[in-house]
């Protein structure tokens, strides 16, 4: 009874919440179940009925980040064309978005050099970057894009934009303050600059 009580008090989604904002504060290194426990008030024993170690439960959150950043990737795919972007631009201002707007979560999924979690992230970046290029590609094959056999072209766009990401929110600078910057990055990472010229 009393272990069914902690399950409905303490959820596993509220756990992730209190560890995922005490790795990015502290670091992975610098926390234990026991300080997350305390930061929740409840008994590290409370987590391992969730979680078995500190690492599960850091998995678990890279996951579900991972799969919101996956999810709004697909539903460009799915939605209609803005004006004045081409689908692949929408998905890279999609991602720098999801990336400005959620500094912690991007630093744990992409930044985070610790090699004891390292293993954790690279299978999810990896699965990631696998989404970004299949929407990527998808769209040069039905554009019949020159750069659609250009292995290397869904790569190098990926990484222009993770650059982006990367020295904006060093200074923790929202999206709609630097919208214009971001348009014009994807703007030049877009394939429409590759077209070929009769």
């Amino acid at each position: 009874m009393a272990r069914r009580a902690v399950e409905q008090e303490l959820s596993r989604e509220r756990i992730m919440d209190a560890a995922r904002h005490l790795f990015i504060t502290k670091g992975y290194r610098g926390i234990s179940m026991r300080s997350i426990g305390q930061h929740l008030g409840y008994s590290h024993g409370s987590l391992y009925y969730h979680f078995k170690e500190k690492a599960e439960l850091f998995y678990a959150i890279v996951v579900q980040d991972f799969n919101h950043l996956n999810q709004l990737c697909t539903q460009v795919a799915k939605s209609p064309p803005m004006d004045g972007l081409t689908k692949i631009e929408q998905l890279m201002l999609e991602f720098i978005k999801f990336g400005l707007e959620h500094p912690h979560q991007y630093e744990i999924m992409f930044m985070l050099r610790d090699e004891e979690i390292l293993a954790y992230c690279r299978s999810e970046q990896a699965k990631c970057f696998e989404i970004f290029e299949s929407i990527v590609r998808k769209f040069l094959r039905q554009e019949r894009h020159p750069m659609e056999d250009n292995s290397a072209f869904p790569l190098s766009m990926f990484l222009g934009v993770h650059g982006f990401i990367s020295f904006y929110i060093q200074d923790r600078l929202t999206y709609e303050e630097v919208m214009p910057a971001a348009i014009a990055h994807v703007k030049m990472l877009s394939p429409s600059n590759y077209r070929l010229t009769s």
